[in-house]
């Protein structure tokens, strides 16, 4: 008789938007944090599916490359190619690689899509969109701007930075678009929707479960407070997966499209030629995944915390097996002021890494990850970490080390501070500091945390 397949754990890297390189604001959030985790739990003999990949039909692509004067599928390429390249530097590992530059991609996602659409898992409704009175675009994500209904905030389409809400074309104020400036008219348009309110007790149980950090339940405490959103899965729009069958003449929004390659790419890893059918792929999750994490920034937690478990509920997944869901966060400063790819304001993962130790890298990240708190950086802080960690991963420990009978206890601190629920680098990485500074024998306890944080250095 043949052993049963091994649960695993799925660990949900974020794909990076490929319309810049990767700065070490990103790496500090989800990347890294991913990766210590997943590497921890494979420490520990645990079951682990690390799902990485990369994004390229968020509209901002198409707008930096037009406003850059370059050609957008060369411009991809070279994003692409620059992430993997920051992934490698960093020592981040996974198990699979979703590329949707790979062939056959976009038709499977909109054969995908489209068979949820038949279905009526994703029904169709003629609603109210917005376009451009000037340039006639489809204002959605990149392509609008305007003030944020539910707290003011300046926000564009899909999130607002100030409260973390969705927010669109149909619920902003002073709605505008983003590329010329031209006024918002209505458009009507038939589209396949996720009706988030139709999936409200789902969501309620799931939440009830999961651990979620306090600022996300906050969100979703707010969001259901009002009526939950109908979210167009299409768009009659200029970029993103083009739609085929019901969907025809539409392209896939696109966390519609990322939440479920992620479906198709779990399934595809877990059970190899599984069929190309959302209830078949769902199967695979019902029957081998016994947890999810995702790992993201806490300005996508409407789409990790409440668009997505919708989705895959959409989808066929059994949302009982995900109570994990969250590890979160907050944002990564540079001098005090937020990192930006358009002033170029940014500390670029590929620079760092091509002059500086990836272990040292990797570990100040964590030491000063932005965790339960943002935290910022600065190269005098970085330099003083360096120098202050290299002889101790070098086997010279300081003068004052911490006595042997407290190094058990910050061996089990750091260890446990890497697994899922509760999850604390910065705590991790402290625990590790101080058990090479104890020397030779702290080395040997803290063998498994350093080889965790540093990528096996």
């Amino acid at each position: 008789m043949a052993e049963p397949e091994p649960l695993v754990d799925v660990v949900s890297i974020p794909p990076p938007t490929a319309n810049g390189p990767l700065h070490i604001g990103h790496l500090s959030g989800p990347y890294l944090a991913a990766d210590f985790a997943a590497r921890a739990a494979r420490a520990r003999g645990e079951h682990v599916l690390a799902m990485a990949g990369v994004d390229v039909h968020q509209n901002w692509v198409l707008t930096r490359a037009e406003l850059d004067g370059v050609d957008v599928d060369k411009m991809v390429d070279g994003f692409r190619d620059d992430i993997v390249e920051a992934f490698r530097r960093a020592r981040i590992d996974y198990d699979a690689f979703i590329d949707p530059r790979a062939p056959g991609y976009a038709e499977a996602m909109a054969t995908m899509a489209g068979r949820l659409v038949e279905s009526g898992a994703l029904p169709q409704r003629t609603i109210t969109l917005h376009r451009c009175a000037g340039c006639a675009r489809t204002l959605h994500h990149s392509y609008v701007e305007g003030l944020c209904g539910a707290c003011g905030h300046e926000a564009c389409g899909g999130g607002c930075e100030g409260c973390g809400g969705f927010t669109s074309a149909q619920d902003m104020t002073e709605v505008r678009c983003a590329r010329c400036g031209g006024a918002a008219v209505p458009l009507r348009a038939t589209v396949p929707v996720l009706d988030l309110e139709a999936h409200r007790p789902a969501l309620q149980s799931l939440w009830l479960r999961a651990e979620l950090p306090v600022d996300v339940r906050a969100l979703i405490d707010t969001a259901l407070s009002r009526p939950l959103p109908v979210i167009p899965a299409a768009y009659p729009t200029d970029w993103g997966v083009a739609g085929s069958g019901p969907i025809a003449g539409l392209r896939l929004d696109v966390y519609v499209e990322v939440c479920l390659n992620f479906v198709r790419g779990v399934a595809q890893c877990l059970r190899p030629g599984v069929a190309e059918d959302p209830a078949a792929m769902a199967r695979v999750w019902n029957e081998r995944v016994r947890g999810m994490w995702n790992f993201y920034g806490i300005d996508n937690a409407y789409f990790y915390g409440i668009m997505w478990p919708a989705l895959l509920a959409t989808a066929g997944v059994d949302l009982g097996r995900l109570a994990g869901m969250s590890v979160v966060n907050r944002f990564f400063t540079l001098d005090g002021f937020k990192f930006s790819t358009s002033r170029n304001h940014a500390v670029w993962a590929n620079d760092l890494l091509a002059d500086a130790d990836p272990a040292i890298v990797r570990l100040f990240l964590a030491f000063n990850r932005p965790d339960r708190v943002g935290s910022d950086f600065t190269r005098e802080a970085f330099d003083a970490f360096t120098a202050y960690v290299r002889p101790l991963l070098e086997g010279h420990p300081h003068a004052e080390s911490l006595p042997a009978a407290l190094r058990p206890a910050e061996q089990q601190r750091g260890e446990l501070a890497l697994r899922y629920s509760g999850f604390d680098a910065p705590l991790a990485a402290r625990a590790l500091l101080s058990l090479l500074a104890a020397g030779p024998d702290g080395a040997a306890e803290a063998a498994t945390l350093r080889a965790v944080l540093t990528g096996g250095d």
